[in-house]
């Protein structure tokens, strides 16, 4: 029994000194952040044992960065904490005056930039806010839209939940989406309309019932 006890102790006196304190901080994940920036907002925790990190501050302490969406944390002992960041990502970009903010869902905005940048729809939107109905409309359908149709979309819009609508760059195509269900069936009915279509011409796709397909030319 002592010998037990001798080994509990030993293992939490070691656990527990500076021996396993935090000295390294590793952040994996960085983009638009700098890493090193994030590195420093944790500097507070280094000199803790690792048995000892607090959760709740590390939490606090990343809060003040609105680029992370989601963090996890690993402990790699004997002195280092790894914390992998997942950065938000811009789903579409909102004009403010001669400045287009750049949005993720949550209608955070992840930069803003004079120029709206390839790739990315614009948002005929009153407002990147997440409890109006227009945005989280849009937000849904450009979500659920697969990577090579959603980079070719150019303005979206909707005014309720049953009418969301895009152009499409290249042609000057216009899609009739409707509502948001049935989202990614629609983009498969889209993406083989676009397929067996002329696109030399400007077409509008109707996929707001995706099993009535409609097509005509504009």
């Amino acid at each position: 029994m002592l010998a037990l006890l001798g080994l509990i102790g030993g293992v939490a006196l070691v656990t527990l000194s500076p021996l396993m304190a935090l000295t390294t901080i590793v952040v994996a994940g960085t983009e638009r952040l700098d890493a090193n920036v994030v590195q420093s907002a944790l500097d507070d925790h280094r000199g803790t044992p690792l048995a000892l990190l607090d959760e709740g501050g590390i939490r606090n302490d990343l809060a003040q960065f609105a680029l992370i969406r989601s963090y996890s944390t690993e402990v790699v002992p004997p002195h280092t904490l790894v914390v992998r960041v997942v950065e938000r990502q811009p789903i579409g970009a909102v004009a403010r005056g001669a400045v287009w903010d750049l949005v993720d869902a949550a209608g955070v905005v992840v930069e803003s930039s004079p120029e709206r940048p390839a790739g990315i729809p614009s948002l005929a939107v009153d407002a990147a806010d997440p409890d109006a109905l227009p945005f989280r409309s849009v937000a849904a359908v450009l979500l659920a839209l697969p990577s090579e149709l959603r980079e070719r979309v150019d303005v979206i819009s909707a005014t309720t939940r049953d009418d969301v609508s895009f152009s499409m760059i290249g042609a000057g195509h216009r899609v009739i989406w409707g509502s948001g269900e049935r989202s990614e069936y629609k983009a498969r009915v889209l993406a083989a309309a676009i397929g067996a279509t002329d696109q030399g011409v400007a077409w509008e796709y109707d996929v707001s019932a995706p099993d009535s397909l409609v097509v005509r030319r504009l």
